[in-house]
C-alpha cells in the first residue's frame, strides 16, 4: 500500500469541489450506513431534484448548505484498499483566499477544478499560484462538468492549452489533467464510457498511485527540537520529528545554533529503543555529552544548514489589518518563535497575473516579497532546500492573530558559530562567552537586542575586557557557565583557572552566570545548592530558577542609543 496522501481541492465558487470528494466517498463505499441514509434524505430537499447531492458530505455547516458554497476548510480522512488519504476541501471565493492557503499548507498535492464551460479563470490562476507558494509540487487539473459540454474533446483541448500556459507561467511540475463529471461520476472512480477519447486513468486511481516522494531533494538529516525531555537528572533527550534523512546510534550530529558536536547515544521511538530512525518518525534522541539545546534548536548531520538574522520571504497577508513596515511581529519558523521586524516590502505580486507591483503595504489576501530582520539568529534555509526550515508565519504581538504565512526565498547576515564567538577554552573544556554581549534597546521595535562584539577565544593567562557599553565587571570575579558545566576564575582581569563546574568551590569573590548576571550566593553551601538545583531543573522551570538565583542589573544595563 502507498503511504498517506494529503491533498487539497480548490477552484472557483461552484466548480464542484465538495461534490467531487463526496462522490469519491460514495462510490468507493467509504460511508457508514447512517451517513449514506442521511445523505439520501438531505438530498431529497436539496437543489438536484431528489438526486444525490454529494457535496453535503463535506459541507457540514447549515449556513454553508443554505448558500450552496463552502466557506471554511473541511477535512476528511478516508482509506481505500490501496491508500489512505486526508483531503482538505477549501473555499473558492476570493474573500476566503487565506482559508484556502491554510489548507494548502498541509497538502502534498492539489486537485484544482476547472469548469469545462468556463475554462481557466482568474481564481484558477490565484489558487495555482498560492499552492505553488505553499510548496505543493504535484497538481491535478480536474476539468469538471464535462457533461455540460457534451463531453466535447475539442473543448477539453482548448482548456488543455490554457492549463499548459498556466503551467509554464508558474513553472509547475508533475501536472496531470483529467476530464470528468463530479455529479455524474465520469472518470471519478471508474473510467467513463462517455469520454472514450481520454486514454488516462480516472482521478481516484491516479491519487492512489502517484508517488509524491519520488523527487525528494532535501539533503542530509535534520530534526527541529520540539521538547527537551528530562524526567530525572540521569536522562536528557531531545524530542522532535525527523524532517529528512535518517539517524543511527553512533552518528555524530551538530547542534544549531550552538554548533556543538556530539554522538548519538540512544534513540527512542515512543518507549522502545531503536538503532535507526527515518524521515517522518517522531523520536527522542539522547547524546553522549551535555549540549546547549532547547526548543527551537535543530539537530543536523551531513548538511550545510546554518543560522541567519535576516530573511527575504514571500508572504501571503492574512490579517484584516494591513501590513506595516517597521512593525515588530513574532516569527515562527520550525519549532522556534522569536521577534522580528518587517523592514521592507521589496514588491507586491499581483496574485492573478504575477506582475510585480511597487508598494510599502499589503492588504488581506495579497502577496509580497518582504525583508525581515530578526532580533537573534534562527536556524533557517531556503524553502526549496529544506521545507520545514523555510516556511514561517508572522504573529501579531498584540492580538496574537496570525498575520501572514510565507516561505523563505533568501537568507543573509549569517550568524557566526557560537564556538567562534568570545569563549573560554582550556584543555577539553569549552564555555560560551556571553558575558561580553551588549544589550541595546531598539526604540522602533520596543525590543532589547543582543549584540556580540567580541570574536576571540580566551584561555588561562589571557586578559579579558571587563567593561563594555552595557556591562562592567570587577577586576576579580568567578563565572559559572551552567549550560556548559564550566567555571572560570578571573583575577586582576586575567583568567587564572578554567575548571569543571562540579569541581568549583566558592572563593569569596563575586560570582556571575554565563550571561553576566550576578549569582545570589555568598558561600560554598549556597553555590553547591545553586548548581544542584540547576541540574534538577526542567527547561520549563528555568524562568523560576533564574528569578530566584540571579540579578540582571548588578553588572549590566540596557543601552538606549542616542539617549544619554
Amino acid at each position: 500500500m502507498k503511504g498517506l496522501l494529503k491533498f487539497i481541492t480548490c477552484g472557483s465558487v461552484d466548480d464542484g469541489k465538495s461534490t467531487l470528494i463526496g462522490h469519491i466517498l460514495y462510490d468507493a463505499k467509504l460511508l457508514y450506513t447512517d451517513q449514506e441514509k442521511a445523505l439520501e434524505l438531505d438530498s431529497k430537499v436539496g437543489s438536484r431534484s431528489g438526486k444525490i447531492d454529494y457535496s453535503l458530505l463535506l459541507d457540514g455547516l447549515m449556513a454553508e448548505r443554505e448558500q450552496g458554497i463552502t466557506i471554511d476548510v473541511a477535512y476528511r480522512y478516508f482509506t481505500t484498499d490501496n491508500r489512505s488519504f486526508i483531503v482538505a476541501d477549501t473555499p473558492g471565493h476570493e474573500e476566503y483566499t487565506r482559508n484556502m492557503a491554510v489548507g494548502a499548507s498541509f497538502a502534498d498535492l492539489a486537485v484544482i477544478l476547472v469548469d469545462a464551460a468556463q475554462g481557466v479563470l482568474v481564481q484558477t490562476r490565484r489558487h495555482a499560484r498560492i499552492c505553488k507558494l505553499m510548496g505543493i509540487r504535484y497538481f491535478v487539473f480536474a476539468v469538471n462538468k464535462m457533461d455540460l459540454v457534451n463531453y466535447s474533446e475539442e473543448r477539453f483541448k482548448e482548456i488543455l492549452s490554457q492549463i499548459e500556459e498556466l503551467k509554464n507561467e508558474l513553472s509547475l511540475e508533475n501536472v496531470e489533467i483529467i476530464p470528468l463529471s463530479a455529479t455524474e461520476g465520469d472518470n471519478v472512480t471508474i473510467k467513463s464510457e462517455n469520454i472514450p477519447w481520454y486514454k488516462g486513468v480516472p482521478l481516484l486511481e491516479y491519487l492512489e498511485t502517484v508517488d509524491i516522494n519520488s523527487d525528494d531533494s532535501e539533503q542530509g538529516f535534520y530534526m527541529p527540537v520540539q521538547r527537551v525531555c528530562r524526567p530525572d537528572h540521569t536522562f536528557r533527550g531531545f524530542q522532535g520529528q525527523i524532517e529528512t534523512g535518517s539517524i543511527s546510534e553512533g552518528d555524530e550530529i551538530i547542534t544549531l545554533p550552538s554548533n556543538e558536536k556530539a554522538t548519538v547515544k540512544g534513540i527512542l521511538m515512543t518507549d522502545k529503543a531503536v538503532k535507526t530512525a527515518y524521515k517522518g518518525q517522531p523520536v527522542t534522541i539522547s547524546l553522549d555529552r551535555e549540549v546547549d539545546v532547547s526548543r527551537g534548536c535543530v539537530l543536523v548531520k551531513d548538511t550545510d544548514i546554518a543560522v541567519y538574522k535576516k530573511l527575504t520571504v514571500s508572504l501571503l497577508w492574512m490579517d484584516d489589518e494591513p501590513l506595516s513596515v517597521g512593525k515588530d511581529y513574532l516569527v515562527k519558523l520550525g519549532t522556534k518563535t522569536i521577534s522580528g521586524i518587517l523592514t521592507k516590502v521589496d514588491h507586491a505580486v499581483d496574485v492573478n497575473t504575477g506582475a510585480k507591483v511597487q508598494t510599502d503595504t499589503l492588504r488581506k489576501n495579497e502577496i509580497a516579497v518582504c525583508e525581515i530582520l530578526l532580533t537573534e539568529g534562527i536556524v533557517a534555509d531556503l524553502f526549496s532546500n529544506h521545507k520545514t526550515l523555510g516556511e514561517l508565519i508572522l504573529i501579531d504581538r498584540v492580538t496574537n492573530m496570525t498575520s501572514a504565512c510565507g516561505v523563505v526565498k533568501a537568507v543573509s547576515e549569517k550568524v557566526a558559530n557560537s564556538a567562534d564567538k568570545a569563549s573560554f577554552r582550556y584543555g577539553g573544556l569549552t564555555a560560551r562567552g556571553d558575558i561580553f554581549e551588549e544589550f541595546y534597546y531598539d526604540t522602533s521595535s520596543l525590543n532589547v537586542l543582543k549584540y556580540q562584539p567580541v570574536n576571540r577565544t580566551y584561555t588561562v593567562g589571557d586578559e579579558i575586557p571587563v567593561s563594555g557599553e552595557s556591562y562592567s565587571y570587577p577586576g576579580s570575579f568567578d563565572i559559572i557557565v551552567l549550560r556548559d558545566g564550566v567555571a572560570v576564575k578571573v583575577r586582576d582581569k586575567k583568567i587564572a583557572e578554567i575548571l569543571p563546574a562540579a569541581d568549583y568551590g566558592y572563593s569569596g569573590v563575586p560570582v556571575i552566570n554565563g550571561r553576566g548576571f550576578e549569582v545570589l550566593a555568598e558561600s560554598d553551601d549556597e553555590i553547591q545548592k545553586f548548581l544542584k538545583e540547576y541540574s534538577q531543573t526542567d527547561e520549563s522551570e528555568h524562568k523560576a530558577f533564574f528569578a530566584k538565583w540571579v540579578k540582571f542589573d548588578t553588572y549590566r544595563k540596557v543601552i538606549f542609543p542616542g539617549i544619554n
